[in-house]
């Protein structure tokens, strides 16, 4: 497969996975609406030009064609207004309120969604942003402890020839042969045992190799589907210290300093190393932290964003990015497959699947926001209805009705507009300064 072939691909499989997402965020709604009764007229995904639909139950479902998004139609999300508060006729709000209600017939008035008690419209709003909540958690869990994170594992992928002083020099005709080439080790052996310990990572095979020294030392690989024992006698070599940072670390007279070690003579191959199940919860419960840090800081993040797309800064790793920049790193995922310098399936398919999972919890974030038009706006407009009412029982008051979110519309389409200013600086800032 080409490489261009193979971006592409990746795109393409990021739009099904958001998609999917999406299709299961208005699922999240759509279920417990219908389950409470309220009429659900349209169940799309995407937006624009509809490409398929087919009726059932009263509801139309169907694809449209530009899938950056999509929607579920609750019938009387707005209530009427309230005695002794018209609307302006004609006015925003007044038209709003005509067409949320205009579907529902003289016998249906009691499956509009904004009939339902407080703790119902809560399951129903709250129901796409804990979809998108469980996605995320499970994808990141699928690629922590079944894919496993990207890092060098028990793989052998070069077996030196010789051992050196220097391990930069080339081997000369005097040079011995390195304890792994003498052993018979070769490229691919996956490495199962060293001395009777288990491996299953690099970090353990160096650790094995540290912990019995020079010597030799029984170890077991795995080698076309077949185990073989093989003895490896390794041997102690001079070899400089390294500080955490990787510099050379030097003594009082400059010179770098040496300590023994012992020496085989192989190099890991990159791959992916599944973490312990009683560590992954811990790693998505920080991932969710983080998405709903980034939210929080959203706005300082579009600013230097912006400051990189001016060139006056370099692009965070971490900042906000447009669904332009998500589908570039995937397709560059997807490619990493091909040409030289291969990048390993399983590495690709964590990148992809912890991708998508990502995308979720930033949905689940983002739809936390008390606005309009997000689901969060409606959920804030519920509790605060639950707040009145429940003030009013404990204070001895007549019911206050229903929170009239319609007058919240105006500042509904602010942040729409907000909303899409954002999509366009992000896009902008991925064409010109990409991460």
């Amino acid at each position: 497969m080409s490489a261009t072939l193979a971006y592409v691909l990746g795109v393409l499989v990021l739009v099904v996975g958001i998609a999917l997402s999406v299709a299961l965020h208005e699922l999240g709604h759509m279920l417990p609406a219908k389950a409470f009764g309220v009429k659900v007229t349209e169940y799309f995904i995407g937006f624009g030009p509809r490409l398929w639909s087919v009726h059932r139950g009263g509801t139309e479902y169907g694809v449209k064609a530009v899938w950056l998004g999509g929607y579920v139609r609750l019938l009387g999300m707005l209530p009427p207004a309230r005695p002794g508060h018209p609307d302006r006729p004609g006015s925003m709000v007044a038209q709003a309120r005509e067409e949320s209600l205009a579907e529902l017939g003289p016998d249906e008035q009691h499956r509009a969604f904004y009939r339902l008690s407080v703790p119902r419209k809560l399951v129903v709003m709250a129901g796409g942003i804990l979809t998108n909540l469980v996605l995320g958690v499970v994808l990141l869990a699928v690629a922590l402890g079944v894919v496993g994170q990207p890092g060098y594992t028990a793989t052998v992928a070069t077996v030196a020839q010789c051992v050196t002083s220097d391990p930069s020099a080339d081997c000369a005709s005097t040079d011995p042969l390195s304890p792994a080439r003498s052993a018979g080790l070769e490229p691919g052996d996956r490495l199962l045992t060293w001395a009777g310990d288990p491996l299953a990572s690099w970090a353990e095979v160096q650790s094995a190799i540290a912990a019995h020294g020079a010597g030799p030392q029984e170890v077991v690989v795995e080698r076309g589907g077949q185990r073989l024992t093989l003895t490896v006698t390794a041997v102690e070599v001079e070899r400089s210290v390294y500080d955490e940072a990787g510099r050379p670390v030097t003594g009082e007279d400059g010179a770098p300093l040496t300590r023994p070690r012992a020496y085989v003579g192989i190099s890991p191959a990159l791959g992916t190393v599944r973490v312990p199940a009683d560590e992954v919860a811990g790693q998505v419960a920080g991932a969710v932290g983080q998405t709903l840090k980034a939210i929080a800081s959203l706005p300082v993040g579009v600013y230097h964003a912006v400051l990189a797309g001016l060139g006056t800064q370099e692009r965070s790793q971490d900042g906000p990015v447009s669904l332009v920049g998500v589908g570039r790193i995937a397709g560059e995922v997807s490619s990493a497959g091909t040409g030289t310098g291969r990048v390993p399936l399983s590495v690709r398919l964590y990148s992809m699947i912890s991708l998508l999972g990502s995308l979720n919890l930033a949905l689940f974030a983002f739809n936390l926001v008390p606005l309009l038009p997000l689901d969060g706006g409606h959920v804030a407009g519920a509790c605060w209805e639950g707040l009145r009412r429940t003030w009013a029982r404990a204070t001895g008051r007549p019911d206050p009705g229903h929170v009239d979110t319609a007058r919240m519309l105006p500042v509904g389409q602010v942040v729409a507009g907000l909303l899409v200013v954002l999509a366009v600086v992000l896009v902008w800032v991925d064409l010109v300064a990409p991460l």
